[in-house]
């Protein structure tokens, strides 16, 4: 790995262990050519399948975007960051199940909105008024009354 203080392209791995999470491999490099020392965090790369759009255009699956999605229905909520990194893992976790290289779209929708609907009401009722795109009042008085139950 090359040196991030002098661009040497060889480092030395002094020590090697598990990080707390028990995910990733934690390696302490030191550089022969500067001597300065760096941290590294290795972890699996796993290969989520992309997203298929609704006019059938295909996108890799983006992490990022579907953090934005929780941050956007969230906005002003009482919920822990922890609680929503906990909600993608087990989305990404269910993707990863499903072991397909595609996934709609809806699926996915219909995934944050499960999630959603565990976490926090209002931001389950914000998602699925933009997600489903209501008509008229009374599919979404339908949907309030639902979560009410």
């Amino acid at each position: 790995m090359k040196c991030p203080f002098c661009a040497h392209p060889d480092t030395q791995v002094a020590e090697t262990r598990v990080a707390e999470d028990g995910q990733h491999v934690r390696r302490r490099r030191r550089c022969p050519a500067c001597d300065k020392r760096f941290t590294t965090y290795e972890r699996p790369e796993l290969a989520l399948p992309q997203v298929v759009k609704k006019d059938g255009r295909r996108i890799d699956y983006e992490a990022a975007k579907l953090r934005a999605s929780f941050a956007l229905a969230l906005r002003k909520r009482p919920v822990s960051t922890q609680q929503i990194d906990a909600a993608i893992e087990r989305i990404e976790e269910a993707l990863l199940q499903l072991g397909q290289r595609e996934v709609a779209s809806q699926r996915l929708g219909e995934m944050v909105m499960r999630e959603l609907k565990k976490i926090d009401h209002v931001a389950y009722i914000r998602f699925a008024s933009v997600y489903r795109s209501f008509q008229d009042i009374d599919e979404f008085k339908t949907l309030v009354d639902e979560v009410r139950q």
